[in-house]
């Protein structure tokens, strides 16, 4: 067998396999390809056949097996991963690539109407160890402890972090790429895009800066207030607008029919 190459002046020059090289010998490579380009197909359907919806791994430090709670007019995305003491209120998005894991930090509490967007990471510090629950690593919501509580119409947008404890108040926007551990934000907070929030409480209406970090609490009170001239002010209603309807088809046509 003879094939061509290119040559050092741009022309073509032959040279032979240094094998012999028969049809025999091409009828195994073409049935091998075969079993190969089978075999990624059949993992490419299970990945799309639905998403990662299932219990937490039985550990030392969370010896309570638990399987995510959703809502039936909730959407987890089939490139997406829940999995733990999760749940999810009602008309909730969760996007491709988000990972929701209440394997750890139990539990996370996702309030109806609010978004997970694509890449997002939801996980939280262990609460339990040793027989004891670690107290610095909950928030507390209506009596109840939670690594990560976040509240209804609440958008956690693309690629962002959200490491708790974290308490997240309603109407609330956390921006693309923004940091939030160990804190807790208000009612109608916006985070934009790039911010890191660490260890702090941000005040209801109140916003952080692009890509600012915010690490004390003098930080945190000195934010400044959304006002009238704030332009991102409506941005969280808007998203809910949109993604409420990925969440639930029958919002979607009901909106539609009062146009």
């Amino acid at each position: 067998v003879v094939v061509y190459r290119a040559g050092r002046r741009g022309g073509y020059s032959s040279c032979a396999f240094p094998h012999r090289f028969t049809l025999h010998h091409w009828s195994i490579m073409t049935h091998r390809t075969f079993k190969v380009s089978i075999a990624l197909n059949l993992l490419c359907l299970a990945l799309g056949l639905g998403a990662w919806v299932g219990p937490n791994v039985q550990t030392s430090f969370n010896p309570t097996i638990a399987k995510p709670v959703v809502y039936p007019n909730s959407i987890i995305h089939t490139m997406a991963s829940v999995m733990g003491s999760v749940e999810l209120g009602q008309r909730v998005f969760v996007a491709p690539f988000a990972s929701i894991r209440g394997d750890e930090g139990q539990h996370i509490h996702i309030g109806d109407d609010s978004n997970v967007q694509d890449g997002v990471v939801i996980h939280g510090l262990e609460t339990f160890d040793a027989g004891r629950d670690i107290l610095e690593n909950v928030v507390t919501v209506e009596g109840r402890k939670y690594s990560v509580y976040v509240g209804e119409r609440v958008s956690l947008a693309h690629q962002s972090q959200v490491h708790g404890p974290v308490k997240i108040g309603n109407d609330t926007f956390v921006g693309m790429q923004s940091l939030i551990f160990r804190s807790e934000l208000g009612d109608h907070v916006v985070v934009e895009p790039g911010a890191k929030v660490i260890g702090v409480s941000v005040p209801s209406h109140r916003y952080v800066p692009i890509m600012t970090v915010v690490t004390t609490q003098a930080q945190a009170d000195a934010l400044p207030m959304i006002t009238d001239q704030y332009a991102y002010r409506n941005l969280n209603h808007t998203i809910v607008h949109v993604n409420t309807q990925f969440a639930d088809p029958q919002t979607a046509r009901r909106l539609s029919r009062g146009r």
